[in-house]
């Protein structure tokens, strides 16, 4: 996120403030959530958020990105096949956590009543998700084990799609099932991957 005017942020602040974010947001829920309750948990100023933030959905996007980036790889596991899996499973064990889905529940309706936010939240959340998986396509085109028919663009929009329905729209959260058929789906079966041989679970009824 482009870092407003004014004096340069620590990073030790910037990790504080965002952890403080982050953990109320769980806590309390976002609608409840004050730049006030921030600051004091982080334990500064409010002034010292609105200098780096310009709003408390900017904080929590903040560290929504940031703990995205942290906890989701970018793998070279050899295939694309064995690549896209890795990324969806640990992109799903984070997305199966009660206050990330709450904080995108959250970020996403505020996105739509907000152009601005909307902006923001495409540039330092959607569009570095999609990038990230960009990473994977790239190196499987490069590979030669990218299957034709389908554009990189178009596997991220179903990838995420299937995320944000999931996210959105249903309570049944994405699991290693679902990855197993959404790599069916973009890459074919992939002999190689080392999958679990424990059954999967029934599948939940789909709201």
């Amino acid at each position: 996120m482009t870092n407003r005017p004014g004096r340069k942020r620590s990073e030790q602040s910037r990790l504080a403030i965002l952890t403080a974010a982050y953990e109320l947001a769980g806590e309390i829920g976002y609608a409840r959530l004050t730049i006030e309750g921030i600051a004091a948990r982080a334990g500064t100023g409010k002034q010292t958020i609105y200098r780096w933030w310009p709003s408390k959905a900017d904080v929590v996007l903040d560290a929504l990105a940031t703990k995205a980036d942290l906890h989701i790889p970018i793998p070279d596991e050899g295939s694309y096949a064995a690549d896209l899996r890795a990324f969806l499973l640990a992109s799903f064990a984070l997305g199966n956590q009660s206050t990330l889905i709450g904080i995108l529940r959250a970020l996403m309706a505020e996105a739509q009543i907000d152009p601005e936010f909307w902006q923001r939240f495409r540039a330092a959340f959607l569009q570095r998700r999609r990038d990230a998986l960009g990473v994977i396509t790239a190196r499987a085109q490069a590979r030669g084990d990218l299957p034709p028919g389908v554009s990189p663009g178009t596997v991220a929009d179903i990838v995420f799609g299937v995320i944000w329905y999931r996210v959105l729209a249903t309570r049944e959260l994405p699991d290693a099932r679902l990855a197993d058929e959404l790599v069916t789906a973009l890459a074919g079966p992939d002999p190689s991957a080392q999958h679990s041989t424990a059954p999967h679970p029934a599948p939940r009824k789909r709201s």
